[in-house]
């Protein structure tokens, strides 16, 4: 098949060495030049996925209408919060609707509150049958290294979720097929908020009990918040919930963890952000997921201290103590 790719970032990049290991004609667009002269130089991107060689016939380019020239799927890897701007370019040149669009960000679209499969529909004008996402434990180091890994296909539409299973997986990229998109999304968006309160866990110097503690009763309030937009509470314990969160807790790779725990340090989150090459999504996803929370009034409490430490000033010491000495309560799924 011809896939274009929209966003050749570390992520993008190694689905589409994915993609070429499976036979498909695949075009990486990106507007980072210093990522193309590299590639073109030494077959590497070197910002990105240092130390991957790119075989000479994946196509990277910045030429939009390259990507666009009669895809069969089309996938969106740009971050979350530059879809949209990134797609409007994309829908100057190009209106056709019969591709199957793929989305592997996670995130949640500041103020719209919608999730990436939305932002598709909503830009690009493409049956919501025709969209899926891919989401799940999975470092696109490890991906690109081919160490095996499991994610996960969703989309509205079963056949479109098993069609994306088909073409995406290979002998080391086992994925399963789910349609429950909301639920799926979602899990993989708020994850990481809770990965960044992992990280101020490692930062601040809390040990392995406050880690756990803080991953089991952050999966409660990402299954709390999916529940009340409509998603399955099942699927939170899947690939895309459970799966996705142990590893962007724990991993050296997870960017949100890492953002957590340089301010778990005491730096501040501009300083820690100016210096990343790469996007860290749970920090706009926080704003999103804070504010919805208010909104559908669904009790999130560290999802609302992380949102307090990031963009109110408030000490992650403080955080702690915060999340600690609320109220005492019995433990029930969802309590």
């Amino acid at each position: 098949m011809r896939i274009g790719m929209i966003g050749a970032g570390s992520w993008g990049t190694a689905l589409a060495l994915v993609l070429h290991d499976n036979g498909h004609e695949v075009r990486c667009w990106t507007i980072d030049e210093q990522s193309l002269e590299d590639i073109r130089l030494y077959h590497e991107n070197k910002r990105y996925l240092p130390g991957i060689k790119i075989p000479q016939d994946i196509v990277f380019t910045s030429d939009l209408r390259v990507i666009v020239e009669d895809p069969e799927i089309i996938v969106n890897a740009v971050p979350s919060q530059v879809t949209r701007s990134a797609l409007s370019l994309v829908r100057e040149i190009f209106d056709d609707k019969d591709q199957i669009w793929v989305s592997v960000a996670k995130g949640i679209e500041n103020k719209t509150y919608l999730r990436i499969s939305q932002v598709i529909h909503e830009v690009m004008d493409v049956p919501y049958e025709r969209i899926g996402v891919l989401s799940g434990p999975s470092h696109a180091e490890e991906v690109a290294r081919k160490i095996p890994t499991a994610i996960v296909s969703a989309s509205q539409d079963i056949n479109t979720a098993r069609e994306i299973q088909k073409v995406f997986m290979t002998h080391y990229l086992r994925i399963y097929a789910n349609d429950d998109i909301l639920g799926v999304e979602l899990g993989g968006a708020l994850k990481n908020i809770i990965a960044l309160a992992a990280g101020i866990c490692d930062g601040a110097g809390y040990g392995d009990n406050t880690k756990a503690a803080l991953m089991t009763r952050g999966l409660v309030e990402i299954s709390r918040l999916g529940a009340e937009m409509g998603a399955r509470s099942t699927t939170f314990a899947g690939l895309s919930g459970m799966g996705d969160l142990i590893v962007t807790c724990m991993s050296r790779h997870s960017r949100n963890r890492y953002v957590g725990e340089q301010i778990g340090k005491g730096r501040s989150l501009k300083e820690v952000l100016d210096e990343m090459v790469m996007v860290a999504e749970g920090v706009r996803t926080t704003e999103s997921a804070y504010e919805l929370s208010k909104m559908k009034n669904v009790e999130m409490p560290i999802t609302e201290q992380i949102y307090n430490v990031l963009f109110k000033g408030k000490s992650a010491s403080q955080a702690m103590m915060d999340l600690m000495t609320r109220a005492s309560k019995i433990e029930d799924w969802g309590a």
